[in-house]
């Protein structure tokens, strides 16, 4: 996809993006305090939820059109730019009708190609940056997806919203990182701006510090953050949200990272640690091919005195040893637990396959 950079944006934006403000507007004097908080911070870009698709109904959704008049007080008065989700071809025409600088798909909407392409259709001969958050569920190809159905439209200003997927397994986080899958984006399509969203990622404002620095450290070209004047009174998505002067102190605390560093010295090091590493991972790979040699004698031998291939109390005793190995290793027990369950599912393939090379 040929894309433009951040910088050709034409929206004077900071190294890295910052794009702040509220879940939700909900009247004229909360986005004037919100907006004034966030410039006293130096953000120039001001995200602002006008429509609210939610998960249920009869629960707050926006305050929708009536929104845009505050918004347009608050551009006048402030000289920053809006960033507004929307959701359908009338969103898109009332936002684009409205000044609006940058629009966002949300996650809910990304994960229905139908209103994907309904917006992308609507956005036809229109020069407007979009961002696209990524899916609620871990569908890679259906955040690509949306992505090539939007360029297709001709929007040439594009980027992504990493704000995590669901799992009803994560009890710490709202919606889980999995970085592995942004990290895949980024590595597919290195011009196109990630941007991290760590509000609707940690749910909690508490966790926002980690997760926006892991960002950063992970090279995303930048953040969107949701932010209220008095975020324990917001009508939506209380416990996420940060006031201005704290946001201040957060983007404060926030290191950058170089990307390339112009010292032979460090080159040399690196690569010789590179090198190592690369010597480790064929150990590795040479054991685990032994493993799954010692899996096949198994499955043979299994084979011949009728014995079923997966046994829970062999799987029980595994995964109750490895972590514990792992800890007296100095290696991450939920790390260590996750590579076995994929050890494992590939020993119960190896084992079958044994099985019915016999039967053919």
């Amino acid at each position: 996809m040929k894309t433009y950079p951040l910088k050709d944006w034409g929206l004077d934006i900071q190294n890295p993006l910052i794009i702040a403000g509220p879940c939700s507007v909900e009247t004229a004097e909360q986005l004037d305090k919100t907006v004034e908080g966030l410039v006293k911070q130096g953000v120039k870009i001001i995200r602002a939820g006008v429509w609210k698709p939610r998960t249920r109904p009869n629960t707050f959704e926006g305050v929708g059109s009536i929104a845009f008049p505050w918004i347009q007080e608050a551009k006048e008065k402030y000289k920053v730019k809006f960033a507004v989700e929307v959701a359908s071809p009338a969103h898109v025409e009332e936002a684009l009708k409205n000044n609006i600088d940058l629009l966002w798909i949300g996650a809910r909407s990304t994960a229905n190609p139908f209103t994907v392409q309904d917006i992308a259709d609507s956005l036809k001969g229109v020069d407007i940056p979009v961002l696209i958050k990524n899916p609620i569920n871990p569908d890679l190809a259906l955040w690509i997806g949306a992505l090539e159905r939007i360029h297709e439209a001709g929007i040439t200003k594009i980027g992504a919203i990493h704000r995590g997927f669901s799992n009803f397994n994560d009890t710490h986080f709202r919606n889980s990182p999995m970085w592995q899958i942004p990290i895949e984006f980024k590595t597919r399509f290195p011009d196109i701006p990630l941007i991290n969203d760590p509000s609707h990622i940690c749910g909690k404002r508490a966790l926002i510090p980690q997760v926006a620095q892991m960002a950063l450290d992970l090279n995303f070209d930048g953040l969107m953050i949701e932010s209220h004047f008095h975020p324990d009174a917001a009508w939506s998505d209380a416990e996420q949200q940060l006031r201005p002067e704290d946001l201040g102190l957060l983007l404060a605390s926030l290191k950058t990272r170089q990307v390339f560093v112009d010292d032979p010295a460090f080159a040399s090091q690196l690569q010789s640690i590179r090198e190592q590493i690369d010597d480790t991972d064929r150990e590795i790979l040479e054991l685990l091919s032994r493993r799954m040699g010692l899996v096949e004698k198994v499955g043979e031998y299994k084979k011949i005195n009728n014995v079923a291939v997966f046994q829970i109390e062999r799987w029980k005793k595994v995964f109750q040893t490895r972590p514990e190995w792992a800890i007296a290793l100095n290696l991450n027990p939920e790390f260590v637990k996750e590579l076995y369950k994929m050890i494992h599912t590939e020993s119960i393939k190896k084992q079958t396959e044994v099985m019915e090379r016999h039967l053919s």
